[in-house]
């Protein structure tokens, strides 16, 4: 295992935690459990990639082909199973934070969406567009809205680093996207 005294790892931790706390308690999400699973959600990224593959092939993690293919992606679901099973954290939605806080998931619950979110805005994040987030997120309550952007930034980060562009991001995108033309719909039809 890697040194775990990196201090921009801590940084980053507690700046999601606290971004995660701050969020749940303005979408009504249990802020113990974003606490907990802000602090936690990088639990896996001190181990080398080597080391998270052979955890995961030896505990049969179940990852699918693309996740195998880039390392990058596997500390999200390998930390997540270390966390229940060396730690004995069994809570269903924070593990689930944990596991998909890298590519997103459209089935993730709110807590998964703040996580995902918190570790996208957090304060130690500085690029073109994070203030805008932050603003959707915080101060106009539009936790969805905050979130595609998050996601779509987040996309486009991948391909401009070449690498592996996960499904799931893709298909968190979609549902987003969809869900608020259907919003937009019952809006229109409330009002016509």
């Amino acid at each position: 295992m890697q040194a775990r005294d990196n201090k921009d790892l801590y940084r980053h931790a507690w700046g999601v935690e606290r971004t995660a706390f701050l969020l749940a308690e303005k979408y009504g999400v249990d802020r113990e459990k974003a606490s907990l699973a802000g602090l936690l959600h990088d639990y896996g990224k001190p181990y080398a990639a080597e080391e998270l593959m052979q955890i995961a092939r030896q505990q049969r993690i179940p990852l699918d082909a693309l996740t195998l293919r880039e390392p990058a992606l596997l500390h999200a679901p390998v930390g997540a199973w270390l966390l229940k099973h060396d730690l004995g954290l069994r809570d269903r939605e924070i593990l689930e934070a944990v596991r998909c806080h890298t590519t997103g998931d459209p089935k993730m619950g709110k807590l998964s969406r703040i996580v995902y979110l918190a570790d996208a805005i957090e304060p130690g994040r500085y690029f073109s567009g994070v203030q805008h987030i932050r603003e959707l997120a915080f101060l106009h309550g539009q936790l969805e809205m905050a979130l595609l952007l998050a996601v779509e930034l987040t996309i486009q980060n991948v391909l401009k680093k070449g690498r592996l562009l996960h499904s799931t991001s893709l298909e968190l995108r979609n549902s987003l996207i969809l869900s608020w033309r259907r919003k937009e719909l019952e809006d229109s039809r409330e009002k016509g």
